[in-house]
């Protein structure tokens, strides 16, 4: 009897065992999936965020040293790109079925342009196709860093689509390190433009212009 009920406390201990490594089994799938709500598609959405902030950074900075420096002034910096990429992990940090990444320059008669701004705002971020990014909330999938520039227009917008689209850029063609050349020339208006063919982003300001 006692070597059978010795056994029988085993079999119910190795149950118990086994219940809760499946638990921590399903537990992890669930978050390598990136499945929505779970805390890897959250972490993800963060690291997005974080990666939009350092761009847009990067691009308002650029902007604001052109401004400063007046007309016929150029700049060339680097901006780095890793998550914005993959269209892959786009789909999981956000549930987008076609993500698409926006780069705009946003000016006095942009709705999305944030209350109190004075000048330009660079947005980065990340949308469906045929939406607007949301700038704001707890699902938030966009940064916007603010200017001195005083861009007058409602915006210039880059964006790069999903390989499903027929538009281009794609998001394929967005290069991990992406060269940004900002210059004033008071003989072009405004513009913000990508050459897919050496990757490079083009940015002209003109106040007034």
């Amino acid at each position: 009897m006692p070597a059978r009920k010795k056994r029988g406390q085993i079999s119910l201990e190795f149950m118990l065992v086994f219940g809760i490594m499946l638990l921590m089994l399903v537990y992890s799938i669930n978050n390598a999936s990136f499945k929505g709500g779970s805390s890897s598609a959250q972490t993800l959405q963060l690291q997005v965020l974080l990666e939009e902030k350092g761009i847009a950074n990067v691009i308002a900075g650029a902007i604001d040293q052109v401004y400063s420096q007046g007309p016929g002034s150029k700049v060339t910096v680097y901006a780095h790109f890793d998550l914005l990429r993959d269209e892959y992990y786009l789909k999981k940090a956000f549930g987008y079925s076609l993500p698409v990444v926006n780069i705009t320059l946003l000016g006095n008669g942009s709705p999305l342009l944030p209350a109190g701004s004075t000048g330009g705002v660079i947005l980065v971020g990340v949308n469906q196709i045929n939406a607007t990014p949301v700038v704001a909330g707890t699902n938030k999938t966009a940064v916007e860093v603010g200017t001195f520039y005083p861009y007058n227009g409602t915006s210039l917008s880059l964006a790069f689509y999903p390989a499903e689209v027929p538009n281009t850029p794609h998001i394929s063609d967005i290069p991990p390190t992406m060269k940004i050349i900002v210059q004033w020339n008071p003989d072009q208006a405004p513009s913000l433009t990508f050459n897919s063919t050496t990757g490079a982003l083009y940015i002209n300001i003109n106040p007034g212009g």
